[in-house]
C-alpha cells in the first residue's frame, strides 16, 4: 500500500484553510498511529445510526489491527457495512483515518509475531499480551484489520491541515 499526500481537504469558507504553508509529513502522522494506546472506531449500525467505541490496536504495514469478540456491536455493524473511521484521542494533534475493516484470514508466522510483539509493547502493562498464535485459526481472537482509504491530520489547525490518500 502506498500513501500519497494530496494537499488540503476541502473545508468550508471561514475555517482559515489556505493552500500555502507546510503540509504535515506522513511520518509524523504514522508515528501517532503507531504510538497511540487508545483509538476511537466509528461504524454505522444497520439502520444508519452511528456507533463509536474505544479500541486497543496496533498500526503495522499501514493498516490498523484490532481484536475483539465478533458479537460486539461494532463487529456486527462492520459485517453489514465495512466502512468506518478511526480517530485518535488527541483533539489538538488530530489524526482521522477512514477505511474498510475486514476479518483477515488466519494469521501465522512473521506477521503473527509482529502483531504479538506490538500488542505486548503497548498493552502488557494493562493486562493484554496475546501470543503470536492468537489469530492463527478462524475461531481465535476476533481480529479485524482496517485498510485505510484516506486520512486527514493536523498539529496546528488550519496551518498544517493535510489530506492523505492510500492506494
Amino acid at each position: 500500500m502506498s500513501v500519497r499526500v494530496t494537499g488540503r481537504p476541502e473545508m468550508p469558507e471561514g475555517y482559515g484553510v489556505v493552500d500555502t504553508g507546510p503540509l504535515l509529513p506522513w511520518d509524523t502522522v504514522e508515528e501517532r498511529l503507531v504510538e497511540a494506546v487508545n483509538y476511537w472506531l466509528s461504524t454505522a449500525r444497520p439502520d444508519g445510526r452511528p456507533h463509536v467505541v474505544p479500541r486497543w490496536g496496533v498500526w503495522i504495514d499501514e493498516k490498523f489491527f484490532y481484536d475483539g469478540s465478533p458479537t460486539t456491536r461494532h463487529a456486527r455493524n462492520l459485517e453489514v457495512n465495512p466502512h468506518c473511521a478511526l480517530h485518535l484521542e488527541d483533539g489538538t494533534a488530530v489524526t482521522i483515518v477512514e477505511g474498510v475493516s475486514t476479518v483477515p484470514s488466519p494469521i501465522v508466522g512473521e506477521l503473527g509475531v509482529r502483531l504479538s510483539d506490538e500488542f505486548k509493547r503497548k498493552y502488557a502493562a494493562l493486562g493484554y499480551a496475546p501470543e503470536p498464535t492468537s489469530w492463527s485459526d478462524e475461531s481465535a481472537g476476533g481480529l479485524h484489520v482496517l485498510a485505510p482509504t484516506s486520512a486527514i491530520a493536523w498539529s496546528v489547525f488550519p496551518k498544517d491541515l493535510t489530506r492523505f490518500e492510500f492506494d
